[in-house]
């Protein structure tokens, strides 16, 4: 009989020939430093008998390892249950999903919010329920939202990275493509974005929506809970009344699982309705929930996120005056290392010291471009930076980077 089936051994082949292949690395726990056990396949895990210092995670607060949010976790999941047992449409809501709405709304400046089950399913969700006609998008975006403008159904228009210029010039030919029609336009661009470190020009892009009548949504994965009040870039730049969709996740800075979506009542309601990956989700567990509130309090009034900014500060700086090249102005310093086995080197070199930073090497970025994506936690002191600097400077040496 013939086999229609699929070649899976050919694919991992193909991906181990092409230094492509991913595996897992379990680690002991989610904090600033870690044990970790080398990929084991479907083999019990053996952790290290050395401690290695993390450099490679979205934990950007550190409230990962904070007692307070896994008290909060803990009471939650005593007071309510550890899963919400159904859709919220069902009898899946609760108090703790109202109570970390209110709070996102709050901190966001909108109207109403709405948590999912994670963002990439935020992502998605909204793109499809809009519908809009065309949509136009930063050509590095995440792909939870390439994917949403692909299933959204939507004529997809992808502009140059941060180009004001490529953008109001796609604007203009749209609509002299279609004078006269009444179509929905829609600017989607992730504010920080992941493997770059760079931050999207909010202003200049909502001046253009605007100028064309177009509505423009926002992911803020990666700076939710780190910029003005526990806000992102948004609030930074003071856009609240000028950005329709406020995507974020809950999973980074806010130490817990899921997204969410903040913006008028109108736009939630849509959402509540016509967003399958919700209606048709299981709500967030209420224990992630309760974490994801207590952690944005704690964002919004501590300390946390100057002390983050103080060691993005530091790494940045003995970097760059080590000779690497780390473009970027966000809290994510890709070091541009060019290629790939270089890169792949750089980290195995570092993580012989026992400092983990993952390597990114195509397809996730272009050829000739292969990085490391330092990250750095407002939990990690001094010591721990200095140790980074030290352990990139050696590695760098040694591999002829410097």
């Amino acid at each position: 009989m013939e086999d229609r089936g699929f070649d899976l051994e050919g694919r991992r082949s193909t991906l181990e020939e092409r230094e492509l292949k991913r595996t897992l690395s379990p680690v002991d726990r989610v904090a600033e430093r870690g044990y970790f056990a080398a990929p084991s396949g479907s083999d019990l895990p053996v952790l290290d008998a050395d401690e290695a210092l993390v450099f490679g995670s979205n934990n950007y607060l550190g409230l990962a390892a904070d007692q307070r949010v896994q008290d909060a976790a803990r009471q939650a999941a005593a007071t309510v249950g550890t899963g919400a047992g159904a859709s919220r449409l069902v009898t899946g809501d609760t108090m703790v999903h109202r109570d970390l709405e209110r709070l996102l709304a709050e901190t966001k400046s909108a109207e109403r919010a709405l948590a999912f089950s994670s963002g990439y399913a935020a992502n998605v969700g909204t793109l499809t329920a809009l519908e809009p006609d065309v949509i136009f998008s930063d050509e590095l975006n995440h792909a939870s939202l390439i994917d949403g403008c692909h299933l959204s159904g939507a004529e997809t228009v992808v502009y140059d990275h941060r180009d004001m210029a490529d953008l109001r010039s796609k604007l203009e030919a749209r609509a002299e493509r279609a004078p006269g029609e009444t179509e929905s336009w829609l600017i989607v661009t992730d504010t920080v974005f992941s493997m770059d470190g760079t931050v999207a020009p909010l202003t200049a892009i909502c001046d253009l929506a605007e100028e064309f009548g177009a509505w423009v949504m926002v992911d803020e994965a990666h700076a939710t809970g780190l910029y003005v009040d526990g806000g992102g870039v948004v609030q930074a730049e003071g856009l609240d009344d000028r950005v329709q969709i406020q995507m974020g996740t809950l999973s980074k800075a806010l130490a817990s699982q899921g997204g969410y979506v903040a913006g008028s009542t109108a736009l939630i309601e849509c959402l509540v309705n016509d967003a399958r990956s919700f209606v048709f989700s299981t709500g967030l567990t209420p224990p992630a929930a309760a974490t994801a509130s207590e952690a944005l309090h704690l964002a919004r009034h501590t300390d946390a996120r100057e002390r983050l900014w103080e060691n993005v500060s530091h790494l940045r700086d003995g970097l760059e005056t080590m000779g690497f090249d780390v473009p970027g102005d966000s809290q994510i310093l890709p070091v541009i290392v060019g290629d790939r086995r270089d890169a792949l080197a750089l980290a195995a070199g570092l993580r012989e010291r026992d400092i983990v930073v993952p390597a990114i090497r195509p397809p996730s970025v272009p050829e000739g471009t292969s990085r490391l994506r330092v990250t750095p936690l407002a939990t990690h002191d001094q010591s721990d930076i200095v140790a980074c600097l030290e352990a990139f400077r050696t590695v760098g040496e040694e591999l002829g980077l410097l």
